[in-house]
């Protein structure tokens, strides 16, 4: 996103858990955010960042083991330190970014390019997986690549969240980092979130919101599996699941979103 558009939700103001994410936690929040980005990026350039994204989780999973972290807690807290630097665009912007696009027609749109996104995410790493069984010894990177690619998935499918509740004119409160954990939450719940719910916030920080971030975390990585098939099986499988699970994902939080009867009467 370039300096003059604007965001909400984007930048930490408070304290993060990045710390417990260990010392790379910045570099990765880095790497995803710029994988998250709008805009054409090339095959080979997300390769290039998926590999090095898969490099430096690969260290803070050694790390973590050596502390004796679980790697669902341990997931969770890296992701906990990329979801307030997830770039979150307002509605001018979606509109402007998107042809002009409003309401419905918006969120259409939003829903098909994130599930695009996380299709290439799955085809990529099917890809790369094909070249590692080319290679065995490879195939000892291959538990840090499907966790780079889980974090992708999930920062973009919180990212179509927050801009969701965007179109639908539904704001939730708090500070930057609160905002984004109550759409992480929103996303480990698969559904919306109702502001109007005076334990939104204190819930989206609480011990509940970490254990259901980290299942829903797990249950992505499981399903990342897929990519390790081998020749280009495991590419077009991964993407494959990716789109459907993203469009799902859309479908659950619109509904949630139309219920809160944000939108103005009669537009589309």
């Amino acid at each position: 996103m370039t300096s003059e558009n604007k965001q909400t939700g984007a930048e930490p103001d408070d304290s993060t858990t990045e710390e417990s994410a260990g010392a790379s936690g910045r570099e990765v929040a880095e790497i995803v955010g710029r994988l998250v980005e709008p805009g054409d990026m090339n095959g080979a350039e997300r390769r290039k960042l998926l590999g090095r994204l898969s490099a430096t989780l690969a260290s803070g999973a050694k790390k973590a083991k050596e502390s004796k972290i679980g790697r669902g807690r341990w997931l969770a807290d890296v992701f906990m330190s990329v979801a307030p630097r997830i770039p979150i665009r307002d509605l001018a912007t979606l509109s402007e970014h998107h042809h002009g696009l409003t309401s419905e027609a918006l969120a259409d749109d939003l829903a098909r390019t994130a599930a695009k996104a996380t299709m290439t995410v799955g085809a990529i790493g099917g890809a790369l997986a094909a070249a590692e069984f080319a290679a065995p010894p490879l195939l000892l990177s291959a538990p840090a690549q499907l966790v780079a690619e889980t974090l992708v998935v999930a920062a973009i499918e919180v990212k179509l969240i927050a801009e969701l509740h965007e179109v639908y004119g539904v704001q939730v409160p708090g500070s930057g980092t609160q905002r984004a954990m109550a759409f992480a939450n929103a996303w480990s719940r698969q559904r919306g979130v109702d502001p109007m719910s005076p334990s939104t916030v204190t819930i989206a920080l609480g011990t509940a919101t970490k254990t259901a971030l980290r299942n829903r975390l797990m249950r992505t990585l499981g399903r990342h599996l897929t990519t390790l098939g081998p020749f280009l099986t495991g590419a077009v499988a991964g993407g494959a699941l990716n789109r459907a699970a993203t469009k799902k994902l859309a479908d659950l939080v619109r509904a949630d979103l139309r219920h809160q009867e944000a939108l103005p009467p009669g537009k589309s």
